[in-house]
């Protein structure tokens, strides 16, 4: 059986389990440690996934845990795609209700997506992931999720002579801005050029993201710089606005503390040029998502990463603590419907740099849910 059967089958097994994610994290909670999630941010998670159907946990769902706030709190995410019963969800909600914004929204991109022959799926095939400020909203109340988009089907990778691949990041970039009912401006339009061209040949552009309620800016997500000097280079020829010593200094201090083979960032493009603030993911292990063993293997890949964070001030240790145990081996379940396996696991660190320094350092937690997982 292959993914995508795995995913079906997940998909409609959890159909019987439950009427929505709500009915899902229900089962989750003593799993997730309240130092890591408190009781009262708990409920407000659990709210919002009551909004979302329950099939999206086929698809991996998660946290982001911002590791350098004290409070228990966590925004949440979760994936959907096309073509599929928890798209028709979202269809069914924008028929009904015409001011519901992110069902309208979906349906937009979605439509793209299905239509024949369509670039966009061919780029990014039928997946979206949604993160909810839930935590990290303002007095708490829930806002438009953010949308990604990734480039999976057809990596998009640093441009060479017989590899210009500019299109495919402007049809990415217009869609997600598109379904929300914006149009980038000239100054976006050539600055999201310039950060593709600049790009190192042995990177990628990893991801496409867009905050609604935040601000009309465009996030990417680049991967693979082998050195600093590479990305220096690179945030030179972007004309990036920030501090670029405080970004050496961050990278330097990891690097004397555990092993960096690749460094990804994250960069804003906003409607008056590239933002300032920077997010860095640093990588101590290379990883192929094409592998078939991807969300298995590596349990104790974070264990050096997590060492080395424990020595940043602006980290808080008891969650630093907690976050050790969040990765586990695969974990058999057993609902109405049958036996689901659960893998619960540590996605990306991101350290962010702004007004020159480590301002914040998140964590981006993931559990996965199958009915057909095989462990050879």
């Amino acid at each position: 059986m292959n993914i995508d059967e795995a995913i079906l089958l997940t998909h409609d097994r959890l159909a019987g389990e439950g009427e929505n994610m709500g009915d899902l994290l229900g089962h989750f909670r003593n799993r997730v440690s309240p130092v890591l999630v408190g009781d009262r941010e708990w409920e407000q998670v659990m709210e919002c996934a009551g909004q979302l159907p329950i099939t999206m946990g086929a698809l991996p769902f998660g946290f982001e845990l911002p590791l350098h706030e004290a409070r228990p709190q966590a925004d949440f995410g979760a994936s959907l795609a096309s073509g599929t019963n928890m798209a028709a969800c979202f269809e069914k909600r924008a028929r009904t209700d015409g001011t519901d914004e992110l069902a309208q929204a979906i349906v937009r991109l979605f439509r793209e997506m299905d239509a024949g022959n369509s670039p966009l799926r061919e780029i990014v095939g039928r997946k979206l992931m949604l993160e909810y400020d839930i935590g990290s909203a303002p007095d708490g109340k829930q806002t438009f999720p953010g949308m990604f988009l990734r480039p999976g089907e057809r990596p998009i990778i640093g441009p060479a002579i017989n590899n210009d691949q500019w299109n495919d990041v402007d049809i990415a970039a217009n869609a997600l801005v598109s379904c929300v009912g914006w149009e980038k401006n000239e100054v976006q339009q050539q600055v999201l050029e310039r950060v593709y061209r600049a790009q190192p040949i042995d990177t990628r552009m990893d991801s496409f993201g867009i905050f609604p309620s935040r601000s009309r800016s465009l996030r990417l997500a680049i991967m693979g710089f082998k050195g600093q000097e590479e990305l220096n280079a690179y945030l030179a020829d972007t004309a990036w606005p920030g501090d670029v010593e405080a970004v050496e200094s961050v990278i330097s201090r990891f690097r004397e503390r555990v092993g960096i083979e690749r460094t990804g960032i994250n960069v804003d493009v906003q409607e008056s040029g590239l933002g300032p603030t920077l997010g860095l993911t640093l990588i101590v292990k290379q990883r192929y998502t094409k592998d078939s063993r991807y969300w298995l293997d590596g349990l104790t890949d974070w264990e050096p990463f997590l060492e080395a964070l424990g020595h940043e001030d602006i980290v808080a240790p008891e969650k630093l603590a907690e976050l050790a145990g969040w990765v586990s081996k695969p974990t058999p379940l057993f609902g109405k419907t049958g036996r689901f396996v659960m893998l619960r696991g540590i996605h990306h660190i991101k350290l962010v740099v702004s007004e020159n320094r480590l301002a914040k350092v998140k964590a981006y937690v993931f559990m996965v849910l199958s009915a057909a997982v095989s462990f050879e």
